[in-house]
């Protein structure tokens, strides 16, 4: 046998079972080339040791590692000379290096570099969970923790593609084979074992990464607005007597229902502060007054800021600790003093508000003290989002930000609970990272980062429908974490009742219909009722579908249309703030539903597509009341009902390169874009975001 420790370049794809003796290496070696109808390399060193322990009755000794590697790798080379597709080996140079270290305390420098330069596709790090099973050359089971911990932190330190596999060998083998088909697709896209392992660790669907490649490379399609939604047509207008029915309804049934509040409030309060980081980065404070750069830069947004700066809710906190910091501070002019305030409100050092959520920052001032958007939302419950004294509230939250959130929830909720007579169980969910998305360059190729990772980036709020998915409620009240309001919360709750119980007068007539179809009591009355009731209270229109088509065919297309989670979505009347509005759209199919559109989802360089989006009267608050069970009670898998088509297509920068970033159908757009969808004007009292600091200067954030 020659002696060459060099590995035979090929293109089939290899695969090595790594671990200490006894983990189950052969076992599946043997599976895995069984099932792709290939040959699997044996361990070379065990007829070696055995025929020396059969002759000699000696074991293994450190000068027997290299008659071992170079026995291993001719194996090995053989084996890939006539293998199909894939080449499993049960082991390799890599183990016997680690073996020689382990035992021998040395390895000898061609082992060694030749195990460093052997390279395959992939490891799989195989578990000592599987029982030791003793025979003349194997060591004992002492000891096996640490052993397992050597090979584990070899892979690691030399950047070796690994995944571990642990549990029986039924599961080790159909993990394995799930993996290994992965690794195919990811192969023949172009992309390395590496990326593999970070596309795998970051827990993304291999479908999903080749989908949103797709994307990048094809774009989506634009939405295609018909007309927009108003009132009469789209828009439910509800008089002052009906809006108190609807809250009454939703006050009789309550008791019945199982009520969560879902409050998205991931992510930091930079927007807030954007244009307060752009003063601190561009002002000269040399050879400017404030009023010089305000007149500059044209910006209206300082001055205000200024104008209005003691009654922010923070105020005299920073004026406190700048007259800490700064001996003599009220003795300062006007310019320093501003500036200073703006410094330490901002500064990582101090307050450091721009990179904090927006969930704690001070909001609202009483003469108790200051109340942040958690607390509000807190009390939110108890208003609107109770039965039977109970409440169920949940933030999704960013893993950095959820002690933060927990710190404020432990001072203020008992005092919430009892001023509200509610008892409020809260529950915090993060964005999967399994639904981050690929970041591309400018030609649509993965980007990959300084080090050459690949980079992901979350996928937007639309993420969050994987959140909502997980949540067990009959009714389901989803609003952002900015809006709150100081004052008029009873009013506010009064208009989030009448939603739900808008809601639940609608979803109960729709679960009567489905009882009666899944009883076979449907006939041709009744079939025109529910169409009639389809197109007026749904607004869903079947006649298309459904007007040539057999009774029992109807039939079907009725009960898909019904049976659906269903949301009643507030609309107030549009006074120019940015976001999504309500529209009638046509899909692919040609058929038009009513949805949530995002300007950005629109073709802008089409006149009559600009038009229709100019037209719209109503905006969209963020303020759903949502029903996501059926009628058995059972809840509706609510990813199904995602129009994967009406994600976003991003520009950022990162390092100051150009990427773009795919974000998934917003939660409130493509992500719900198959439900049941209500539109109800509500007045506008109902809508108090916080998008910049300046506005927690309007009375809807002031003390009366």
């Amino acid at each position: 046998m020659e002696k060459n420790l060099k590995q035979q370049e090929t293109a089939i794809l290899k695969i090595a079972l790594f671990g200490p003796e006894s983990t189950g290496k052969t076992t599946l070696a043997k599976q895995l080339a069984e099932h792709y109808k290939t040959v699997w390399v044996a361990e070379f060193a065990r007829d070696y040791l055995q025929q020396k322990w059969d002759n000699e009755k000696r074991i293994c000794e450190s000068n027997d590692m290299l008659p071992i590697a170079y026995g291993q790798t001719y194996l090995e080379n053989e084996g890939a000379t006539v293998a199909n597709k894939y080449l499993f080996c049960d082991t390799n140079l890599l183990v016997t290096k680690v073996f020689s270290e382990v035992y021998y305390n040395y390895c000898d420098p061609l082992l060694n570099k030749a195990a460093l330069e052997h390279e395959y596709d992939l490891f799989f790090l195989t578990d000592i969970d599987v029982p030791w099973e003793k025979d003349d050359l194997r060591d004992k089971a002492d000891g096996r923790e640490s052993v397992f911990a050597v090979f584990k932190q070899t892979l690691i330190d030399n950047k070796k593609p690994f995944i571990p596999l642990s549990g029986d060998k039924d599961s080790r083998l159909q993990k394995a084979i799930a993996i290994i088909d992965d690794l195919t697709i990811i192969k023949n896209m172009g992309l390395s074992s590496l990326d593999f392992i970070q596309i795998y660790e970051h827990g993304i669907p291999i479908q999903n990464i080749q989908k949103q490649l797709q994307v990048f490379k094809k774009g989506i399609p634009k939405t295609v607005l018909v007309e927009p939604a108003t009132l009469s047509n789209g828009i439910l207008k509800l008089s002052e007597n009906e809006f108190k029915q609807k809250a009454a309804y939703f006050d009789i049934h309550k008791s019945n229902l199982n009520l969560l509040k879902f409050v998205p409030a991931s992510g930091a309060a930079s927007r807030m502060f954007k244009f307060l980081n752009t003063f601190l980065n561009e002002f000269d404070f040399e050879n400017e007054s404030i009023n010089a750069y305000v007149n500059r830069k044209k910006d209206a947004e300082l001055s205000i800021f200024i104008i209005g700066m003691e009654k922010f809710p923070f105020f005299k906190e920073i004026d406190k600790k700048l007259k800490e910091a700064f001996t003599g501070f009220d003795s300062l002019e006007r310019d320093y003093k501003n500036y200073y305030f703006i410094k330490l409100l901002l500064s990582s050092d101090y307050f450091d508000f721009a990179n904090k959520p927006k969930g704690i920052l001070p909001f609202h001032k009483y003469s108790t003290g200051i109340a942040t958007p958690i607390e509000e939302h807190l009390y939110e419950c108890g208003y609107y989002s109770s039965s039977n004294g109970n409440s169920l509230l949940h933030f999704t939250v960013s893993e950095t930000h959820q002690e933060q959130f927990e710190n404020i929830i432990n001072l203020t909720k008992n005092t919430v609970e009892k001023e509200s007579k509610t008892a409020i169980n809260i529950s915090f969910s993060c964005q999967n990272k399994s639904t981050d998305t690929l970041a591309v360059d400018t030609t649509n190729n993965p980007f990959r980062t300084n080090t050459g990772e690949l980079l992901f980036r979350p996928g937007g709020h639309g993420a969050l429908i994987e959140n909502l998915n997980v949540l067990n409620a009959d009714i389901i009240f989803i609003k952002n974490i900015d809006n709150v309001i100081q004052n008029n919360n009873e009013k506010i709750a009064f208009y989030k009742k009448a939603l739900a119980g808008t809601l639940i007068e609608l979803q109960q007539q729709i679960f009567s219909y489905l009882t009666l179809i899944e009883l076979k009591k449907v006939g041709i009355i009744e079939i025109e009722e529910i169409l009639k009731f389809l197109k007026e209270k749904l607004n869903v229109e079947t006649a298309n579908e459904a007007d040539a088509l057999s009774l029992e065919n109807k039939i079907s297309i009725i009960k898909d249309k019904l049976n659906r989670p269903i949301r009643v979505c507030g609309m107030v009347k549009n006074e120019g703030e940015p976001g999504g509005g309500p529209f009638w759209v046509r899909d692919e199919n040609d058929a038009v539903s009513l949805q949530i559109v995002e300007s950005s989802q629109v073709d802008l360089n089409n006149e009559s597509q600009v038009t229709i989006l100019a037209d719209a009267t109503h905006f969209n608050p963020v303020d759903l009341v949502c029903g996501i069970k059926n009628y058995k009670n059972e809840k509706f898998d609510l990813t199904k009902f995602v129009d994967h088509n009406s994600g976003f297509i991003v520009e950022k920068n990162t390092s100051n390169t150009q990427i773009k970033a795919y974000e998934l159908p917003g939660l409130w757009n493509g992500a719900m874009a198959n439900w049941i969808t209500i539109f109800v004007q509500v007045p506008l009292i109902t809508f108090n975001p916080v998008k910049s600091v300046n506005d927690l200067l309007k009375s809807a954030h002031q003390p009366q």
